[in-house]
């Protein structure tokens, strides 16, 4: 069998492959977080998630929005070298995001049933 007739039928059997694949993963929730900050976040993201009284305050004087804060906690960044992830009995973790262009780094205590953003800071 020639070279080109064997890649012929492996992109083939590939192509079935992805086809079988779409079809049975289709409407899946399915999700592929393997990195840290990935875990971490989809962690905090099924807890309630509870606002302490600096953050409520923040929402009130409206220099930020639940929403923003919520965002940032779907597509922030962990930054492992402020957050102290064995603490007991509760992790804290500092979240990096953006609100209106500028820096904000958000401190979630991450419990087991309860995920409280604690504080926030412009940098």
């Amino acid at each position: 069998m020639k070279l080109l007739h064997r890649i012929g039928y492996y992109l083939g059997g590939f192509a079935i492959g992805l086809i079988i694949l779409a079809f049975f993963l289709n409407g899946k929730k399915v999700s592929c977080d393997y990195g840290p900050d990935a875990r971490v976040l989809k962690n905090i993201n099924l807890k309630e998630i509870k606002f302490s009284e600096i953050i409520n305050s923040a929402i009130l004087e409206n220099k930020i929005d639940s929403l923003e804060v919520r965002g940032i906690l779907k597509y922030g960044d962990i930054n492992f070298s402020q957050s102290e992830t064995r603490k007991k009995p509760c992790g804290i973790y500092a979240v990096e995001g953006e609100i209106n262009k500028t820096e904000v780094v958000l401190t979630v205590e991450n419990c087991d049933s309860i995920a409280t953003v604690k504080d926030i800071k412009w940098p």
